[in-house]
This record gives C-alpha cells, sequence and structure tokens, in this order.
C-alpha cells in the first residue's frame, strides 16, 4: 500500500469493477453525505474577472466567530499544510499520531525531524522544546474527540508552535481552540471546509492565527488561488442557516447505525467509539486487505489503514453515509460472515 495513500478513489474502483462510478458505495472517503442547500445558477456566474475574495474572507471570520485578519484561505488544507511547513521553516515536529497522512509527508518533504506519539496508548508524553507540534482534533482515522486545554498549556510551557487540525470539528459539539489566539502568538488552527460542506471537489481551507501571522503567510501566497465557483459555492454554503444543525443529527442518528452494525458482525474484534463521520474498527482475523477483496461483488469501497503510524493491517475505517448504503454494507457483511 503507498505510504500516503488516502481513501474514496471510487474512479480507479469503478474501473477495477468495470462499473459506472455512480454504481459504488464509497464508505472509505469521510466527505460529509449530506450536502448544503446552494441556490445559485453558476452557468450565469461572471468569470469574466478576476475573483475577489473579500466578502468569501467576511463570511468564513463571521462563521468561525474571528476576524477578516486572523484568516488566510487556501486550495484545501493539503495545501494550508504544506504552506504552512514550508513558511515555518522549523527543524522538529512532535505528530499526534495517528493522524492525516499529509502531515508525515509535508514533514518529510522539508526536512523535519519527526517525534510521534502514539496518542491510542498515552497521550501525556515529552514533548521537545520549541516544536512544531500537530494536533488533529477531532483525530482520524479514530474520530476521538479530545479535550486538549491541558496539552496546550503544557505546549505553550515549552514554546511550541501548535496546529491544531479541527477539520471535522463542525460535526462535534467541542470546544475550538479559537480562545487561544489572544493569549498564544505560536498557534495556527486549520478548518478544512470541505469536509463538513461536502466539497472535496470545491478546495477549501482555512488557517487561522493570530494577525501577525497571517500577514507573513500571505507574503508567500499568490494573489489569485480560488476561483470564483469556489468562493460563490463556499459563500452560498454558509447562507445554509439549518445545514449544520440537520447534518450533525443525521450523522449522529447514522453513526450509531453503524457502530451497531460493526458491533453485531463477527468479523470485528474492537470498535473505536468515535465524535466524528467514520468509524475505525479491528478486523478479528480478516486483513484490511482481505475484507476490501471480499466486499468488491457488492460494489463497497472501506479505508484500509494500514498505512497509519501504530495501525497495521488489521484497521478499516468505514465513513457515516446514508441509511441505504449502510444497509448495503449490514447486508454485504453478514453474507462474508
Amino acid at each position: 500500500m503507498n505510504q500516503y495513500t488516502h481513501g474514496g478513489d471510487i474512479e480507479g474502483f469503478a474501473q477495477e469493477l468495470s462499473c459506472e462510478v455512480n454504481e459504488i458505495i464509497d464508505l472509505s472517503s469521510n466527505i460529509n453525505f449530506i450536502k448544503p442547500q446552494i441556490n445559485v445558477d453558476f452557468n450565469e456566474l461572471d468569470i469574466s474577472a478576476y475573483p475577489s475574495y473579500k466578502k468569501l474572507y467576511e463570511s468564513i471570520s463571521s462563521h468561525y466567530k474571528v476576524e477578516v485578519t486572523q484568516c488566510e484561505l487556501y486550495n484545501g488544507g493539503s495545501s494550508a499544510i504544506f504552506s504552512l511547513f514550508r513558511h515555518l521553516n522549523l527543524k522538529h515536529c512532535t505528530l499526534y499520531s495517528p493522524a492525516y497522512l499529509e502531515y508525515k509527508k509535508a514533514a518529510n518533504l522539508f526536512g523535519y525531524k519527526i517525534s510521534h506519539i502514539n496518542r491510542l496508548n498515552i497521550i501525556e508524553q515529552i514533548v521537545e522544546e520549541n516544536s512544531f507540534v500537530i494536533f488533529v482534533n477531532p483525530s482520524t482515522p479514530d474520530g476521538q474527540l479530545y479535550d486538549i486545554n491541558v496539552l496546550m498549556q503544557y505546549w505553550i510551557s515549552r514554546n511550541c508552535t501548535i496546529l491544531v487540525d479541527e477539520s471535522f470539528l463542525d460535526f462535534t459539539n467541542g470546544e475550538s481552540m479559537v480562545k487561544y489566539l489572544k493569549e498564544y502568538d505560536k498557534l495556527y488552527i486549520l478548518k478544512s471546509m470541505t469536509k463538513f460542506y461536502s466539497s472535496a471537489g470545491i478546495r477549501m481551507g482555512t488557517l487561522l492565527s493570530n494577525e501577525n501571522n497571517i500577514t507573513a503567510l500571505k507574503k508567500n501566497e499568490p494573489m489569485w488561488k480560488l476561483s470564483h465557483f469556489d468562493s460563490i459555492y463556499l459563500q452560498e454554503a454558509l447562507k445554509d442557516k439549518t445545514f449544520k444543525s440537520i447534518s450533525k443529527s443525521i450523522n449522529a442518528k447514522n453513526s450509531i447505525f453503524l457502530e451497531k452494525i460493526l458491533n453485531d458482525s463477527e468479523l470485528f474484534s474492537k470498535i473505536y467509539e468515535s465524535n466524528a463521520n467514520f468509524i475505525l474498527a479491528k478486523l478479528t482475523n480478516l486483513t484490511a486487505a482481505q475484507l476490501q477483496e471480499k466486499l468488491l461483488p457488492f460494489k463497497i469501497l472501506i479505508r484500509d489503514c494500514s498505512n497509519f503510524d501504530f495501525l497495521d493491517g488489521s484497521y478499516v475505517r468505514i465513513a457515516v453515509k446514508s441509511e441505504k448504503n449502510l444497509i448495503q454494507l449490514q447486508l454485504a457483511l453478514v453474507s462474508i460472515s
């Protein structure tokens, strides 16, 4: 398995099965299956002029309750991660693992020495002074939501540069670390808008930090990096005021159903409690690759987690999707058992 492979390759999966993409049940991708209401005819958009991001910045800053001067936009969360690693140009990073694989990829690319902390084992461990600390909350691939206030104080005491990835926080009632932006000047918060707002193809990520840090980041950024389509889509998505509550409610309900499906199956020995829109499970006897093979006739795609640090070939991640899709998974697992 490729070191940095992600889920969601439905086109390759469909090609392998010689079927249409819309026939695939993609449970490998952790993109929200509920979509916001978008009241725009994109065919009518005027794209003859260079894009202006003023209204987009205002929408996002209002949404996350920060100042416009405290946020910078990127062409997706991954672009924000790589830009920040390059900009900081530090020597060492501490990665609370398992974690989103782009962090490890970026650290290696820009020559950072990496220290991994196995947060699934013992989370309270010594962190090197002046390290670049990365913590994903809720975590991936297990979806655990942590209270990291004590950790925040510890990292601050070690004079660390801190990045808290809150890409999946919108699925929860968890507390954002935005409150620390005024308290600590070496804090960055990542908001990957595409996860919750079901728009992986749009590409939109936001870094939050204090005004000085954002000003420094902007100096290395191109003038135009988001399309007018990206900007308008997200602005319209944020206007849907009922979307967040409806989406959280349906995802929570379906997550309980998925957890029951997995617990009822003898294929799994451990199901991890999740606060996000996906669940990590450990297989009893099969490997992830073997289960993927057995799910081929059902056109169901799941995430092999063997390339995450501290996990092996017995772990899979399964995304929360529609009740219909989950019932299809349930029938497939019964058949396989």
